[in-house]
C-alpha cells in the first residue's frame, strides 16, 4: 500500500468514527432519559410536571424506527405504572419490552401490519378517558408505519401514491401533506382521538427545521397544510394522472370544502397536548464536530437544514473541498466539513441506491484526483433507500479504482445505481439498524 492510500485509509477510519459519535448523541433511550424522570409520584417531562397519582391509567403508544428503545427507556423510568400500550416499528428495529405490544411493519412503503397496528393505536387512544395519561413516542418513519387510510381509500391506494411521491422528487414536507390528508391518524387526528385524556408526545426529529407538524406527519400536532396545498403539490410535479383516481378525487373534494380539514390550533384537543423534541440532526452534528476536532481537524458545520437535489448538493460540497485545497478557504486543512438534512433524488434510471450513496458517487466525480479527500454520507437510521447500506464512502481515488476494474461511474450515476457501483468497490457503509433516525449526516475530510 502506498503512502497516499494509507492516508486515505486513515481518513476513512476517521470519518466512520465521527459518524458513530454523532449517532451516540441521538441514541433514543438516552435522549428519553435526558428529558424524563420520576421523583416519587411526580413525572418530570421537559419543563412539565405530571402528578402520577391523578391518573387512572398510563398508556404508551407511538411509531417510528427509533421508538423501540424509546419505549424501553420509558418502561425503565415508569415501571409497573405503565398500564399498557402499542408501538409500531420497522422490521428488525426491536427492543425487549415488558408491558408494551411491539408491532413490526413496512417502511418506506406501508403494509397491512402497519395498518392493523395503527387501527389498534387509534382505538386505544379513543378509549382513553379524561383521567388517563397517554405518552406518545414518535420518530422518523412514523408516517409510513402508521398507515390508516380515510374511508373510501385502500392501503394499496396509499402505497401507490407514496411510490409516485418518492420518485417524483417531492420533499418530505410535500409528501407528508398528502399523507395527512389521506389519513385517519395523521395531521393531529391522533390528538383528537385521545382527547379528553392528557397527551404527551416525545419526538425524535427526522425533518429539516424540526417542524413538529411534519415529523411522522404530525399525529399529535395542529396541521398547517390544507387540501388546496395538496392540489398544488400534485400540479407542481405533474402527477395528477399518476396517483390513484380515488386519492385524487378525495383531495379534490377536500379542496372544494366538502371534506373536513385536519385539526388546527383552535381544536380543544391541543389544550391537553404537549409536544417535546428530545433529539435532532443538529445535536448529532455538534457531537460530530467535537469528535472531528479531537482527531485534529478544523471543522465547519454548514447546516442541519440542507435540502435539494442530491447531485447538486454533492457538487456544492465538492466545490468546498476543492476551494480548501486551492486557497485554504473557508478554513485551512486538515479540514472537516459537516452537514445534515435530507436531500432528494429524482429517479431517471432503474438502478438501486439511496440519496446518501448517490451523494457519495456524485461527490467522487468532483474530488477525483484531488489531494487526500474523503467523503462519507450516511443515513442515521442505518438505511439508505431500499438497500441494506446506510450510505457509502468515496475518496480521491474512487474513480481511479473504478477504472481499474472496468466500471464507469457516470453510467452508474445516470442509472441511479450507486449501490451496485459501491458494492463492486467494497465501499458501502453498512451499520445495520441503528434504532435512531435524525436524517442524514455528510462528512467531507480534506487533509
Amino acid at each position: 500500500m502506498n503512502l497516499k492510500s494509507k492516508k486515505i485509509t486513515t481518513m476513512r477510519g476517521h470519518s466512520a468514527e465521527i459518524f458513530y459519535k454523532a449517532l451516540e448523541a441521538v441514541e433514543p433511550g438516552a435522549a428519553v432519559k435526558r428529558y424524563c424522570r420520576v421523583d416519587g409520584e411526580h413525572l418530570f417531562i421537559g419543563d412539565r410536571v405530571y402528578e402520577l397519582g391523578k391518573y387512572k391509567n398510563l398508556f404508551l403508544i407511538g411509531a417510528g424506527k427509533a421508538t423501540a428503545p424509546m419505549a424501553a427507556a420509558m418502561e425503565d423510568i415508569l415501571g409497573k405504572r405503565v398500564t399498557g400500550g402499542i408501538i409500531i416499528v420497522k422490521y428488525g428495529h426491536l427492543a425487549d419490552l415488558a408491558r408494551i405490544n411491539l408491532i413490526e411493519a413496512g417502511h418506506p412503503l406501508p403494509d397491512k401490519n402497519g395498518q392493523h397496528g395503527t387501527d389498534a393505536i387509534l382505538n386505544l387512544a379513543r378509549d382513553a378517558g379524561k383521567d388517563d395519561l397517554v405518552i406518545c413516542l414518535i420518530s422518523g418513519g412514523g408516517s409510513a408505519l402508521m398507515p390508516l387510510p380515510v374511508h373510501g381509500l385502500t392501503l394499496k391506494d396509499k402505497q401507490e401514491t407514496i411510490k409516485v411521491l418518492l420518485s417524483c422528487g417531492a420533499n418530505i414536507h410535500e409528501i407528508n401533506a398528502i399523507r395527512k390528508h389521506t389519513s385517519m391518524i395523521k395531521g393531529g387526528r391522533l390528538a383528537q382521538a385521545a382527547y379528553p385524556a392528557t397527551l404527551v408526545s416525545l419526538i425524535l426529529s427526522d425533518v429539516v427545521g424540526d417542524d413538529l407538524d411534519v415529523i411522522a406527519s404530525g399525529p399529535t400536532v395542529p396541521d398547517s397544510s390544507t387540501f388546496s396545498r395538496c392540489m398544488e403539490i400534485l400540479h407542481r410535479y405533474n402527477i395528477l394522472k399518476k396517483i390513484p383516481k380515488t386519492v385524487l378525487n378525495h383531495i379534490q373534494v377536500g379542496a372544494s370544502g366538502k371534506v373536513s380539514e385536519t385539526p388546527n390550533t383552535d381544536d380543544p384537543a391541543f389544550e391537553k397536548t404537549y409536544n417535546l423534541i428530545i433529539g435532532s440532526n443538529f445535536e448529532s452534528l455538534l457531537a460530530a464536530r467535537q469528535e472531528a476536532e479531537s482527531l485534529g481537524y478544523k471543522v465547519l458545520v454548514l447546516s442541519s437544514m440542507i435540502e435539494g437535489e442530491t447531485r447538486d448538493i454533492a457538487h456544492f460540497h465538492g466545490a468546498i473541498a476543492r476551494e480548501i485545497i486551492k486557497t485554504g478557504n473557508p478554513l485551512p486543512p486538515p479540514a472537516c466539513i459537516l452537514s445534515g438534512g435530507e436531500t432528494t433524488v429524482t429517479l431517471k434510471g432503474k438502478g438501486l441506491g439511496g440519496r446518501n450513496q448517490e451523494f457519495a458517487l456524485a461527490a467522487a466525480i468532483d474530488i477525483a484526483g484531488k489531494n487526500d479527500v474523503v467523503v462519507l454520507s450516511g443515513g442515521t437510521d442505518g438505511n439508505d433507500g431500499p438497500t441494506d447500506a446506510a450510505g457509502a464512502f468515496s475518496d480521491t481515488f474512487t474513480l481511479e479504482r473504478a477504472g481499474e476494474i472496468g466500471i464507469d461511474p457516470y453510467n452508474f450515476l445516470m442509472n441511479n445505481d450507486s449501490y451496485h457501483f459501491f458494492q463492486k468497490l467494497g465501499d458501502l457503509f453498512i451499520t445495520g439498524p441503528t434504532n435512531t433516525n435524525v436524517m442524514d449526516l455528510r462528512i467531507v475530510l480534506v487533509k
